[in-house]
């Protein structure tokens, strides 16, 4: 299907980025947003760029559908929630079958497949198609992981493919995943190991200003020399640190990074749903994901400043972190490795939720298309790391099953104990230092109770055997699956009152 002209509904910074780089690939753009705001900021922006040719406006459902031909296609950018359902409800009366809707906000896959259950009797296409990257990379070309029928996706893909981010051999970061929400589930999870990756990355942050009293250019120039070569090449958000920690204000000479309040306030206001889908999604599945889930504890904590505020009163003024005494150089090689090996495990358990998922609703994902959906043009853009967990996916095809983890591959296995050291270390400083730190000590802990046969839950699974007859296995048997055991023990036999007294 050759798409010379589609719909775009939500002109914000990020529906309105990807109307401009449409237009830059020829593509006629009508699009409908109903704040004025948004379609000014829009028409004004392509207006400086010199793309006014291609961007129409309309105002309204009735007149965006009768001005595009048959069969239509339409991109959302617009809130998670009802938004969508309202939308398909405005466009309802002039859709007709085959017209293709490519929902590219940050959705939870669950509704992309009651829309899909909605639309498909109807003979309309619904692709759940999560975008990645910010309103930069929707501008220049993002990363995008589209899902739904394969008759859809082959009508869109070369589409996909032309607008799509290029990683540095020219190939377009963009897949056909798989069948129903399984694109917006992709995005998700990306989404969750950007939490991990980013709070991992607020620590080290604050270790080398507080703890090593580092100054902005020093750490800013370090993270671009990580970013140069080595485990950490290639990584977009230890770039974009590099640049945060070194630009100033041009009005008044002060670094921006130092008047940023310590507050992430998007996923508390549920502008943003997917960190906490993705924590839903791991305990559902039963997958741990400590370096995520406490990443994302940790923004919400970050939230609420004024509750901390009043908390570190009753504390008695807090506790603040103090300065780390070693050798600096030494250290920080240790914080390299120890970054390195947190960003890993962050990809891992988000790799783990989506091979849990893949296996509950048989969507037949492709792993190695799923990582070069992550080369280039997405906020987890990493290529040492791609790089080893796609020499694993190809190495040996992945057991698909549910005891599957690549934390036993020899690869992983082997770049997680070489690091290992570091992160102890570094994460005993910390400590000690009173330095905050929940994403890196969480990741310590993954890797050691992972790897341990002999966990203190020994303790926890007689206790609850002890009151609640729940069983338990035999250390003498098999390890055995995650399954209830076979034994119980009557550690104190249940009596009643007249028993007790006789």
């Amino acid at each position: 299907m050759d798409i010379q002209q589609l719909g775009m509904i939500g002109a914000g910074s990020m529906g309105g980025n990807m109307t401009l780089l449409f237009e830059e690939h020829g593509i006629k753009v009508h699009f409908f947003d109903p704040s004025e705001k948004n379609e000014e900021a829009l028409l004004s922006h392509a207006k400086e760029a010199g793309l006014t040719d291609r961007i129409i406006p309309q105002k309204g459902y009735e007149s965006l559908c009768k001005s595009l031909p048959s069969p239509r296609v339409f991109v959302f950018s617009i809130p998670h929630g009802d938004v969508a359902d309202k939308t398909i409800d405005g466009l309802s009366p002039w859709l007709t079958k085959g017209d293709i809707i490519m929902d590219a906000s940050n959705e939870l896959w669950t509704n992309t497949e009651r829309r899909q259950r909605r639309l498909e009797p109807n003979g309309i296409h619904y692709i759940g198609m999560g975008v990645s990257g910010g309103y930069q990379s929707a501008r220049h070309g993002p990363s995008i992981s589209p899902g739904g029928s394969p008759e859809a996706l082959d009508k869109v893909f070369p589409f996909l493919q032309k607008v799509a981010a290029k990683d540095k051999n020219g190939r377009p970061c963009v897949s056909k995943l798989g069948p129903g929400g399984c694109g917006h589930y992709v995005k998700m999870v990306h989404n969750g190991i950007e939490h991990g990756m980013m709070t991992v990355l607020c620590e080290v942050w604050a270790i080398m200003n507080r703890s090593l009293s580092m100054h902005y250019e020093e750490i800013g120039s370090l993270f671009r020399h990580w970013n140069r070569e080595g485990k950490l090449r290639d990584n977009f958000l230890v770039d974009i640190g590099g640049s945060i920690c070194l630009t100033k204000d041009p009005e008044n000479g002060s670094y921006v990074l130092s008047n940023v309040r310590d507050k992430v306030v998007q996923d508390y206001d549920e502008s943003e749903g997917t960190g906490y889908w993705t924590c839903e999604e791991a305990i559902r599945l039963h997958v741990p994901t400590p370096t995520i889930t406490v990443s994302h504890l940790f923004r919400i904590a970050s939230a609420d400043a004024e509750r901390r505020q009043a908390v570190q009163k009753s504390f008695g003024g807090g506790v603040k972190p103090s300065k780390i005494s070693t050798d600096k150089q030494e250290f920080l090689r240790d914080l390299h490795e120890a970054t390195y090996a947190a960003f890993l495990m962050s990809y891992i358990q988000g790799l783990h939720i989506i091979s849990k998922a893949n296996q509950k609703h048989n969507w037949n994902l492709n792993f190695a298309d799923i990582l070069q959906l992550w080369r280039g043009g997405c906020i987890i853009q990493s290529d040492f790391i791609v790089d080893l967990l796609e020499s694993v996916y190809r190495s040996q095809p992945h057991s698909s099953s549910s005891s599957s983890s690549l934390l036993s591959t020899p690869q992983i296995g082997h770049e997680l104990s070489q690091a290992f050291p570091s992160l102890k270390r570094v994460t005993l400083k910390a400590l000690e230092a009173d330095a905050n730190i929940p994403a890196l000590s969480a990741s310590l802990e993954y890797y050691k109770y992972s790897g341990s046969t002999d966990l203190p839950t020994q303790f926890q699974e007689a206790q609850l055997d002890y009151f609640g007859a729940h069983m338990y296995d035999l250390k003498s048997a098999e390890p055995g699956k995650p399954v209830t055991g076979g034994h119980h023990f009557e550690w104190k036999p249940a009596r009643g009152i007249v028993e007790e007294r006789g």
